[in-house]
């Protein structure tokens, strides 16, 4: 069975009110007051300004995104994640813009199964936005980023 995540994440007020006027932005609460908008296909085209979409070596992040992402960011920290795996190797990355620029990433997790004590990178975006972890598991776990396995399944029915 497969993984697939690509979305934003952040404080779930500053992703309504920096997507409210994006249509096919679809707002999903997690834990601890953070909220993910997957980025669908349709979300991607209306958001991307036509360049390169693997800016950053990001798989799905649209291209010019990074910028509109260093501007919201001045409202509060704001990340962009991917996560690939299949038959549990796969590959993670995440970075985090804040006070109008990136402030951490990207970073990108090795492909295989790699140490399992190592902290991923989604993880340590979500410890930037403020995200806790309790004890037996990680903050991935402890938002709930693993409740869908695919980013079209974090999308609420129409």
């Amino acid at each position: 069975m497969g993984y697939v995540l690509h979305a934003l994440i952040a404080d779930d007020g500053l992703l309504r009110a920096a997507t409210g006027d994006i249509a096919e932005a679809r707002v999903v609460p997690l834990r601890q007051g953070l909220s993910l908008v997957p980025m669908t296909d349709d979300l991607f085209d209306a958001v991307t300004d036509g360049g390169p979409a693997d800016a950053l070596g990001f798989w799905r992040l649209p291209g010019g995104f990074d910028e509109l992402l260093a501007r919201w960011s001045a409202h509060g920290p704001i990340a962009y994640a991917e996560a690939e795996y299949f038959a549990g190797t796969g590959e993670q990355r995440a970075a985090v813009w804040a006070d109008g620029a990136l402030a951490l990433g990207p970073l990108e997790s090795p492909p295989g199964p790699g140490d399992p004590e190592a902290v991923g990178p989604i993880s340590l975006a979500l410890r930037r936005l403020g995200a806790r972890s309790s004890p037996g598991e990680d903050e991935f776990q402890s938002v709930e980023l693993n409740r869908h396995r695919s980013t079209d399944a974090w999308l609420p029915p129409t």
